[in-house]
């Protein structure tokens, strides 16, 4: 849940480790998550597809699931690694199906979290007993928590209780990467070739955090952000419902809520030092591929909001990716402006390990060529995203140029961004009459996209056609 700006050398969040990784390999400036939530965004990165393919459409561990396992026939990276001869090795959060831990996919155990069988949310029954074991909220509101009558009061920051051995990290999350080191020392004592997943839930809501790092921002330094005023009178009413709820909080709690979240974002960046020191320790630091990347962003207070979800907004689908690989990234130091999607990750790994791909084709496409030096020519112009709710059910799609931005909203009004003049999508144009082209040019992309991953918005019956461009537009000689 880390936006990608954090990961920016100019950003007040102190990365240094995420960056040396950039200035020895790669920062790739425009990577995008295919959804903004955990399970299908991880079952992107782990399959190469998109959800509509591989079948992870919202979270995964509740009673709102779509759908809980991978499709019949998808297969991940790590089952193609494993054939072809790698020892994989997994630490961390799983989040991909209910039936199937790591190990059924080709990987060694190390430490699995959110795995098989966790489940989230609570049934009748639990909120019947919370009623009658809580009494309402009362009194003045909590610093850095929301109220929630009936549902709970939400504590979105603060500082964890100090632990008896002291120890400064969150303690999950120094687990998750003690066994990863581990790991990298049993790994060190063969020659065969490996696959490593350290996967930590920081910074993942709420941003509580030691007092290490709940102190290292001082909130009276920490601007706003720049879009932080929007009143969202042209967004989507569900966003401005959002913004409402967020809106309790002053905005001295604002800066202190993004001090902890860059505070948790530093944490994990001491925790990929520990790991980078464990493999220049092991010797094979040179020949390893560390990627640096994140399942999605967080609003954290972007507009108003926090967390992730229906907000189609920079923050929350732009993610951080740095790479290194000393002996195999051809002149180190250059950053990547090109869109790059969590689908692409798949078929890369599977080309360095010169594995056998799977019997289905990928969404994404391999990153090798950058690794190289290298754009090929025919290279994506444009994001596209698949969202189709969370706990709450949607239908949204963005496709994203340079230039322009275009959501469609199933559910509401769509929204129109000039992200030229407007990199902060304050101002929605999709009323202009003047950029009618516009809409109708992208939305024949979101139609060719949606044919190409066999997607299922394209239902013509009058309460569903919202898009203002039907997929007739996609697949017309006036419009490809």
């Amino acid at each position: 849940q880390q936006q990608a700006m954090t990961v920016e050398p100019d950003h007040p969040c102190r990365m240094p480790n995420a960056e040396r990784l950039a200035s020895e390999g790669l920062r790739f400036n425009r990577a995008y998550t295919v959804t903004a939530h955990c399970c299908p965004s991880r079952a992107s990165f782990m399959t190469g597809l998109y959800p509509s393919r591989h079948g992870i459409h919202n979270n995964i561990m509740n009673r709102a699931a779509i759908h809980t396992v991978l499709n019949e026939g998808v297969s991940t990276f790590g089952e193609s690694l494993a054939a072809s001869g790698y020892r994989m090795l997994y630490s961390g959060k799983w989040h991909v199906t209910t039936t199937e831990n790591p190990c059924d996919r080709g990987w060694e155990e190390l430490l699995v979290t959110a795995g098989k069988g966790t489940h989230h949310g609570l049934h009748f029954a639990d909120w019947k007993e919370r009623a009658r074991r809580e009494t309402p909220s009362q009194g003045a509101r909590a610093r850095g928590t929301l109220r929630r009558e009936g549902w709970g009061d939400f504590r979105l920051y603060g500082t964890s209780a100090p632990r008896p051995d002291t120890d400064p990290y969150h303690p999950g999350d120094l687990r998750v990467v003690h066994e990863a080191v581990r790991g990298i020392e049993s790994l060190s004592e063969s020659d065969q070739p490996w696959c490593l997943y350290v996967g930590t839930i920081g910074p993942h809501d709420p941003y509580i955090v030691p007092e290490h790092y709940a102190r290292m921002y001082d909130p009276a330094d920490v601007e706003l952000p720049p879009n932080y005023a929007d009143a969202m009178e042209d967004k989507p009413r569900v966003y401005q419902r959002q913004r409402r709820f967020w809106s309790q909080l002053s905005d001295d709690e604002v800066r202190e809520s993004i001090a902890h979240y860059w505070g948790f974002c530093t944490m994990q960046d001491d925790l990929l030092g520990i790991t980078l020191d464990a493999l220049e320790a092991s010797g094979m630091a040179d020949d390893t591929l560390v990627v640096y990347t994140s399942d999605h962003g967080d609003c954290v207070g972007a507009h108003g909001l926090y967390l992730k979800g229906v907000a189609a907004f920079d923050e929350t689908y732009r993610i951080p990716l740095v790479m290194r690989w000393r002996n195999g990234i051809a002149s180190p130091g250059r950053e990547v402006d090109e869109f790059i999607s969590m689908a692409d990750f798949a078929p890369t790994f599977v080309e360095l390990a010169g594995s056998d791909p799977p019997a289905h084709s990928y969404s994404g496409n391999s990153l090798v060529p950058f690794l190289r030096g290298e754009t090929p020519s025919d290279w994506r112009d444009a994001f596209y995203s698949q969202f189709d709710g969370v706990e709450l059910y949607y239908s949204q799609r963005v496709v994203q140029t340079k230039r322009w931005k275009y959501v469609y909203n199933g559910f509401d009004f769509d929204e129109l961004y000039d992200l030229e003049n407007d990199p902060h999508e304050m101002r929605n144009r999709i009323d202009d009459p003047e950029l009618a082209d516009v809409v109708r040019s992208l939305s024949a992309r979101l139609w060719r996209f949606a044919a190409q991953e066999d997607d299922l918005i394209g239902n013509p019956y009058p309460t569903v056609s919202f898009a203002p461009f039907g997929p007739m537009v996609g697949f017309r000689s006036e419009d490809t």
